[in-house]
C-alpha cells in the first residue's frame, strides 16, 4: 500500500533502537525523511547510516536528552519544518508504590506526560497552519490495564492519554491527525529489563520468566519492533484521516476487554 507520505518529514524520538526504531524504519520504507533523536550518539548514529543505506532517505540526527528543556531546544531547532512527530521515551523504572515520593512522579511526568504535551504545543499550530500533521504517541497497555509494579508508568502515561483525547478533537479539523499506541510486550530492550527483574524476583531463569509471560499473551510471543511500526507508519499516513484520538493496542489479545 501506498502511504501517500513520500517527502515528509518525521521527527522520531528514543528512535535508536526498539519501538522508535521500528517506526523510523518503517516511516523511511514510506520514503519519510527523518530527524531521529536519542541520548546516545553511537547507537543513533549506527541506526541513521543504516536506515540511509537501505531506504535512500534523508535523516538528520540530534543526540539530545528530549525530556529536558535544552535537549526539546536543540532537537526543534536543528529538526526545522516537520510534518509528523512521533513521541516516545523509556518508560520510568518498576518497583512498589510504597517505594515511590514526589520526585519520582514528577520525573516519570517529565518523561513520559509533559515531553510529549510540550512537543505536540510547539509543532501542531504549524502543522495546523499547513492543514495537514500527523502526531503519534507512542503510550503503554498499561492506560488500558495497569501494571501494579510500573505505577510510575501508569500514571504518567494515563495523564497524557487524557490530554490527547481532548486535544486531538480540537486540532482535526485543521487536518492534524493525534493518536496513541500502547504496545503491550515487545521483544525490545525494555522487556528483556522486566523479565531479568522477574527471575531475579522469582529465583528463576530470564528464558523461564519469558516463557511464562508467553503463557498470558493469546498470541504466545512477544510482538516485533517491525510490525509495530507499520502501525505507527499507518497512523501517519494519508489513509488515516478519519481516525482521531484512538488508542490502538498492539498487545497480541494480552488485555481481555469487550471494548
Amino acid at each position: 500500500m501506498d502511504l501517500g507520505i513520500k517527502g515528509k518529514r518525521a521527527l522520531v524520538c528514543a528512535s535508536s533502537k526498539g519501538l522508535g526504531r521500528g517506526c523510523a524504519e518503517a516511516l523511511a520504507e514510506a520514503g519519510v525523511n527523518l530527524v531521529l533523536n536519542a541520548r546516545g550518539a553511537e547507537a543513533l548514529e549506527a541506526t541513521a547510516d543504516d536506515i540511509r543505506s537501505r531506504f535512500g532517505v534523508g535523516v538528520q540526527t540530534v543526540a539530545a536528552d528530549i525530556t529536558t528543556e535544552d535537549g526539546r531546544a536543540e532537537v526543534l531547532a536543528a529538526a526545522g519544518e516537520l510534518d509528523i512527530l512521533v513521541n516516545n521515551a523509556g518508560g520510568p523504572p518498576p518497583g512498589l508504590w510504597s517505594d515511590w515520593g514526589r520526585e519520582d512522579f514528577i520525573a516519570a511526568l517529565d518523561s513520559n506526560m509533559l515531553t510529549p504535551i510540550a512537543l505536540m504545543t510547539e509543532l501542531m499550530p504549524k502543522m495546523a497552519d499547513k492543514g495537514w500533521g500527523r502526531v503519534v504517541n507512542i503510550t503503554s497497555q498499561s492506560v488500558k490495564a495497569p501494571i501494579p509494579q510500573l505505577g510510575l508508568s501508569n500514571a504518567a502515561r494515563t495523564g497524557l492519554t487524557g490530554y490527547v483525547a481532548g486535544t486531538a478533537r480540537q486540532v482535526a479539523p485543521f487536518g492534524v491527525i493525534v493518536n496513541n499506541l500502547l504496545p503491550g510486550a515487545h521483544d525490545t530492550d525494555r522487556i528483556r529489563t522486566l523479565d531479568a527483574n522477574t527471575a531475579r524476583s522469582q529465583n528463576t531463569t530470564a528464558e523461564e520468566a519469558r516463557a511464562a509471560r508467553f503463557e498470558t499473551i493469546p498470541a504466545r510471543r512477544y510482538g516485533t519492533s517491525e510490525e509495530f511500526g507499520a502501525m505507527c507508519a499507518f497512523l501517519c499516513s494519508q489513509h488515516a484521516g478519519y481516525i482521531v484520538g484512538q488508542n490502538i493496542l498492539l498487545d497480541g489479545g494480552g488485555i481481555n476487554a469487550t471494548i
